[in-house]
């Protein structure tokens, strides 16, 4: 609270979305469909998850919280971003600004090891189906989701922690939609420079390591089942394809934005409308277009309504 009394910003001026009134209301109705797209088929997977019987497994319990931080994580953004798109003057007050990079980080941390605990899953389903049951166990899974919370937390409050204490004193202009650790540290009154190893070894590092462990779990169990057996490969590599391109979709802007820590152009705040938009949106269709389980469980639910 100490950092609060020492800073003279007390709001914050987003300069957000640009473009012709054509364009914005282009970009109103595309984001309020993502928006409701995100909302509507991220809760169906959860409550499908949860109605099904059938889908009561660690792959589907992994996904089912998968779409609730993706829930999560577009409400911290793209709300305000629609609405702000129209308004000429976009302002977010500083304790508004301060739990919006607070949130960002909590649901980013969470899903990064989330992800690996999805891959693990699929590590265990492919590569050891014998024991997969002890592997996965639900107290191993209920661990899994409560160790991606917990470093969610540490992630986004040795952020917070860093730049609530720092003086803001002027100019308070942000080139984005959105406030995140690179962009408003730079606003501080004392030289930013020295935190940008903080930020590449805190959020770039993260992001970059846990990238690579994930492509590489990838690779190991596809040279596992090749050495296995060539004719599983393609219908492992089928079984992976999901989970694989919501992992390039998802990390791609983080591993840009955050090795780079202070940016020089703007080119961010439209990469990040991936991770807080596209990946959250197209999340239930990955996962179920190709999800026969899935399907199923959305046919037997819509034959129960129908009676």
């Amino acid at each position: 609270m100490d950092g609060l009394n020492v800073s003279v910003v007390s709001e914050f001026v987003l300069l957000g979305l640009s473009g012709s009134w054509e364009t914005k209301v282009f970009l109103i109705l595309t984001f309020s469909l993502l928006y409701l797209g995100i909302i509507l088929g991220n809760l169906f997977i959860v409550f499908l998850v949860i109605a099904d019987s059938h889908l009561h497994s660690p792959m589907y319990f992994l996904l089912a919280n998968l779409s609730l931080i993706d829930v999560g994580l577009s409400c911290t953004t793209v709300p305000r971003m629609v609405t702000d798109l129209l308004k000429e003057h976009k302002v977010i007050s500083f304790q508004s600004c301060m739990a919006q990079v607070c949130f960002i980080h909590i649901m980013g941390g969470t899903e990064m090891v989330l992800l690996m605990a999805m891959a693990f899953d699929r590590y265990a389903a492919i590569c050891k189906p014998l024991h997969y049951l002890t592997m996965m166990s639900p107290k191993k899974c209920i661990l899994f989701v409560v160790m991606s919370w917990v470093t969610g937390v540490i992630h986004a409050m040795s952020q917070f922690s860093l730049i609530i204490n720092l003086p803001f004193c002027g100019p308070n202009t942000i080139d984005s939609f959105y406030c995140d650790f690179p962009r408003v540290i730079q606003l501080a009154c004392s030289d930013a420079a020295k935190f940008e190893f903080f930020g590449t070894a805190n959020s770039g590092f993260m992001s970059m390591v846990t990238f690579f462990l994930l492509l590489l779990s990838y690779v190991f169990i596809l040279v596992t089942v090749w050495k296995r057996s060539s004719g599983d490969l393609s219908k492992a590599l089928g079984t992976l394809s999901a989970h694989i391109t919501v992992v390039v979709l998802f990390f791609t802007p983080c591993i840009f934005i955050y090795m780079w820590p202070f940016p020089t152009s703007s080119i961010d705040k439209y990469m990040f409308i991936v991770d807080f938009a596209i990946t959250p949106a197209l999340n239930p269709v990955i996962y179920t277009l190709r999800n026969k389980d899935v399907q199923i469980a959305a046919e037997r639910l819509r034959k129960m309504a129908s009676l």
